[in-house]
């Protein structure tokens, strides 16, 4: 099997005309006409994340984000990318990233493995790309979903740290007793903040939220910033079941490397 037969299988899930304008998302490193050995699953493809796929004797690394987002006009090793890529090179590994095409589309996107790990109910896309579906349903960043029923918000903050394994979250004031209602976005998502308030989300949960943007909850919603790394994690997860479901004749492996460049004390 070759890598474009997988990549194109991906691209039924989440079209890569689907990916933001910035993003740089596809196939990076490699010839799609390479036949697969067995790939590696991960969030950020490091110089360790590619020592692992060696050992594993994986010819394809999977990321969701873009080693590459930028071009590079030197290859000398002198940055993390420049190193990742002359090593993918080096080694004939291929690095293949779905990056916002997987964040914006509903079924076995990003956003909906969150709210599911979360336990919402009833999600719907959180900003809609106007007159734009995929497999009927809405396209678009973010997602908006209810628990089953309202629960106190420190509790739910509690198990949201719980059930999203993570070791700390940053939130403004729980300035509603109870929640429900609930919105979502995996990275960076305080653009989506005004969307949140108008569909009257009570705590929207996201990530990258500089100090002065907090004061933007301006009483009417909570903010919770739960991590970039945090938010998205379960991506390799959703990735891994998406191929595994489908494809018996390559061995798919998650990474065991935390990328995350983040350290708590």
């Amino acid at each position: 099997m070759l890598f474009k037969e997988l990549i194109d299988y991906l691209h039924t899930i989440a079209p890569n005309n689907l990916q933001e304008d910035y993003d740089n998302a596809g196939l990076i490193v490699g010839s799609p006409n390479t036949a697969i050995k067995s790939v590696l699953i991960c969030l950020d493809v490091t110089e360790e994340v590619l020592e692992e796929a060696k050992s594993l004797g994986c010819n394809l690394v999977i990321a969701h984000h873009p080693i590459v987002f930028r071009g590079l006009k030197r290859f000398n090793g002198s940055n993390y990318v420049e190193r990742v890529v002359i090593k993918a090179i080096k080694e004939d590994i291929g690095i293949f990233a779905i990056h916002t095409n997987l964040d914006n589309v509903f079924y076995q996107g990003v956003n909906t493995k969150i709210a599911n790990k979360i336990g919402l109910e009833k999600i719907e896309i959180l900003q809609a790309k106007e007159n734009i579906q995929y497999k009927d349903a809405a396209v678009g960043a973010g997602m908006m979903g209810y628990l089953p029923e309202p629960i106190d918000s420190m509790v739910f903050l509690k198990q949201l740290k719980s059930s999203m394994n993570i070791n700390s979250i940053k939130y403004t004031a729980l300035i509603h007793k109870t929640i429900q209602k609930v919105a979502v976005c995996g990275g960076s998502g305080g653009f989506l903040l005004a969307a949140a308030k108008r569909k009257g989300a009570e705590i929207f949960i996201t990530s990258d939220y500089k100090y002065h943007e907090f004061f933007d909850a301006n009483g009417t919603i909570i903010i919770a910033d739960i991590g970039h790394y945090e938010s998205e994690q379960f991506t390799i997860e959703l990735l891994h079941e998406i191929i595994s479901q489908k494809f018996s004749n390559f061995a798919a492996h998650c990474t065991k490397i935390v990328t995350n460049p983040v350290k708590y004390l």
